[in-house]
């Protein structure tokens, strides 16, 4: 089995950008209109607030912001792109791909873009294959953006959700080097189970069930979960998915100097670092602010722990994901000095 140090060009990081809503809403907030508490969605998932776009803001948007923040963090220009890949489960419209609004809006005419849809595993999805297109030759520099707007598929009504989700996007610049420059991605590793399918979705507005007066008044356009067997699949899957990309990349637990994971469950979280026996002080934990942002999670998280200098050169940094389809993903990276 390959790993990504075998290859004659690696994948480095050389710039972060975060675009995040305004509004802020908390759990206080929600006691207003749910039969819920602060306690009870603090103890339960870990949460305190979660941003929440504007009726008018789209994905598309918040994507921008972080793309150029990402852009600006490694002297780019739009120009300099040779690709761009948006992963998002709340594209702006099924087609044309949010990646073509973003680049439109950029000015980035000369890159590739498109879409991947992978739910919350989104990020590490596209990450791993931005990062194939850079080791074919295909492609030099390169944006990786997680970008969701999950309050807009969201039923407010509904607690088991709707405590759950944020908004917001990450951006990640990404170059080629020498293989052997001693930074950038040294391992990937992706899955899927499709039979649990139905645990995580939205039921509606594709070809199975195109829109309809009928599938509107179902509230079939509403994200559904199965929040119980999803946690299960999770505790299990993320650990899992850790053992082998650190197996990849010729490395153990004891060699991770900061755990980035999806930021789903608190309980997930801590559940997972317990088995990679590596103290919380190892893992960035922001799903307090931010709520479960899905395909933004890890990048956005990568941006705030870059941010508070937790980030250094040599680092080996362990992002996991898991989402619906269900999708897993986890990547092995050597922290590098920079643009």
């Amino acid at each position: 089995m390959t790993t990504l140090r075998q290859h004659p060009w690696g994948v480095a990081v050389r710039g972060l950008g975060r675009g995040l809503p305004e509004r802020v809403v908390t759990n206080r907030d929600l006691e207003a209109v749910l039969d819920t508490s602060d306690e009870w969605i603090r103890t339960r998932t870990g949460i305190a607030e979660r941003r929440v776009a504007a009726p008018e803001q789209a994905t598309s948007d918040l994507a921008v912001i972080a793309a150029k923040e990402a852009l600006a963090a490694a002297g780019w220009t739009p120009q300099d792109l040779d690709l761009l890949v948006v992963a998002t489960a709340t594209p702006d419209m099924i087609f044309p791909s949010t990646a073509c609004v973003v680049q439109a809006a950029l000015g980035a005419y000369q890159a590739g873009a498109c879409d991947i849809s992978a739910a919350c595993s989104g990020f590490v999805y596209a990450l791993s294959s931005v990062a194939a297109q850079i080791r074919a030759g295909a492609a030099r520099r390169a944006l990786v953006i997680g970008a969701e707007t999950l309050s807009k598929i969201v039923n407010w009504q509904d607690r088991s959700t709707a405590v759950l989700l944020g908004d917001g996007a990450g951006a990640v610049a990404l170059e080629r080097v020498e293989d052997g420059a001693g930074e950038g991605l040294l391992s990937v590793y992706l899955g899927a189970d499709g039979r649990g399918g139905d645990l995580l979705k939205q039921p509606a507005g594709g070809s199975r069930l195109p829109a309809s007066a009928e599938t509107v008044a179902q509230g079939l356009h509403y994200l559904q979960m199965n929040g119980r067997e999803v946690f299960k699949f999770a505790v299990q899957i993320m650990g899992d998915a850790a053992e082998e990309a650190l197996r990849r990349a010729g490395l153990t637990f004891a060699d991770v100097d900061l755990y980035v994971p999806h930021q789903a469950n608190v309980r997930i979280i801590e559940a997972s670092a317990k088995r990679f026996g590596l103290p919380m002080e190892k893992v960035w934990v922001n799903i307090d602010r931010y709520g479960n942002t899905s395909s933004a999670s890890i990048p956005i998280a990568l941006y705030e722990a870059h941010q508070a200098g937790r980030l250094h050169p040599g680092d080996v940094v362990l992002l996991v994901a898991f989402g619906g389809g269900l999708t897993w993903g986890a990547a092995v990276l050597r922290w590098g000095a920079g643009r």
